[in-house]
């Protein structure tokens, strides 16, 4: 057996690598038992989110700069961005800077902001890079890249000229924008956001009503930050002319893809595609037998976007059956199998409780892979028999 295994991060848990070094460990010895000799190489993944940097120099190399720079609620933090061996790409993890991590147990949505995105922006620009990648995902804010522009030389005004603060609760007085003092450096990069949802700025699956609420929001707040991200959206494409709200990727981390989409010209496109053409899972897949993928979380938004999902699309191109180990499943495994997957396990039931499976996640992870090497060989086989 041939086996590729490429899983996210399990948030609060494991690692990318940890999680996949689990699956890998459990499969070997399960597949041993039944006789089976397993070759297995695991290749760290990330959709944008936390990981990313980790990822990409897992695939591609390169060296880690450190920025000091504000966190979502301004105290200092230091966050990493990877240059790429060529020098001519830098990549940057939003989460890093503006984390949920970061405000654990003092979450304020309504003055968090992403102003540290910005000096990191700033200070990956003194290494002259020609692309910066940026991903998205694990935001503590929801300012539609206000603080991202501020730090970067946009102006946010209201009705008497004042300057106000880049979080939402200054921005509810917002009426006129000014772009002059935008950081000129900024015209000679390519900007690309990776995000793990495709959500819109606005409306239902917006990044307020989706999102806020994993951030601290209760209902009132969610419907001040609709309200204000509204008068804000109208503001800046107003004053640029184009509209950028309704773009796939747009209310990602906040809104963070929309402020990069409008203020720096960023492509907004899914981080796992990418990540997948970083680390050629392609060409690797072809010698495989079995994709594995796994994530925290199987849930409604593991479709639209999240590497799981990718990799799920993958094995469909190359022909390949794919399994998913994950920490919890969300609803009936029906709703995932065997549409995106040929079967998907998860960890929470054999875990005394949430914070059992956290803190012992890889060693659940591998029994629950040992334990399902059998059934696993036994569904590639069919698989494979299905092709001839």
């Amino acid at each position: 057996m041939r086996i590729l295994i490429a899983a996210d991060s399990f948030k609060g848990s494991l690692t990318s690598t940890e999680a996949g070094t689990a699956v890998a460990s459990g499969l070997r010895a399960g597949f041993a038992e039944i006789g089976i000799r397993a070759e297995i190489e695991v290749v760290p993944m990330a959709d944008g989110g936390e990981g990313t940097i980790e990822a990409y120099a897992a695939a591609c190399g390169g060296e880690k700069i450190p920025a000091v720079c504000p966190g979502p609620l301004g105290d200092s933090v230091t966050a990493e961005f990877l240059v790429l061996p060529d020098g001519t790409t830098a990549v940057i993890e939003s989460a890093r800077s503006c984390g949920l991590m970061l405000v654990a147990g003092r979450e304020n949505i309504l003055r968090s902001d992403t102003s540290g995105l910005g000096r990191q922006i700033r200070t990956a620009l003194e290494r002259r890079p020609e692309q910066i990648l940026i991903g998205l995902g694990g935001s503590a804010t929801n300012d539609w890249g206000a603080g991202m522009a501020s730090a970067l030389g946009v102006r946010f005004l209201d009705r008497e000229g004042r300057v106000l603060r880049p979080n939402p609760a200054g921005l509810a007085d917002l009426r006129t924008i000014d772009t002059s003092g935008l950081d000129p450096r900024l015209r000679a990069v390519r900007f690309k956001a990776l995000s793990d949802v495709d959500d819109p700025l606005l409306g239902l699956r917006g990044a307020a009503a989706v999102f806020a609420p994993q951030k601290g929001a209760d209902a009132e707040t969610v419907k001040r930050l609709e309200e204000i991200g509204e008068q804000f959206a109208d503001a800046v494409e107003s004053s640029l002319g184009r509209r950028f709200r309704d773009r796939p990727g747009s209310g990602a981390a906040g809104g963070l893809g929309f402020g990069l989409a409008a203020f720096l010209g960023a492509e907004l496109r899914p981080g796992i595609e990418a990540m997948i053409e970083a680390a050629g899972l392609h060409r690797r897949a072809e010698s495989a037998d079995l994709l594995v993928t796994g994530e925290g979380r199987l849930d409604a938004q593991t479709r639209y976007g999240k590497t799981a999902a990718g990799i799920s699309r993958l094995a469909r191109k190359t022909g390949l059956p794919c399994v998913a180990f994950c920490g919890s499943i969300d609803g009936p495994v029906s709703d995932y199998v065997p549409d995106m997957f040929a079967a998907a396990y998860d960890i929470r039931p054999a875990a005394d409780s949430l914070a059992d499976a956290i803190a012992r996640g890889a060693h659940y992870l591998e029994i629950l892979a040992r334990r399902s090497a059998g059934e696993i060989a036994a569904l590639a086989s069919r698989f494979a028999a299905n092709l001839v």
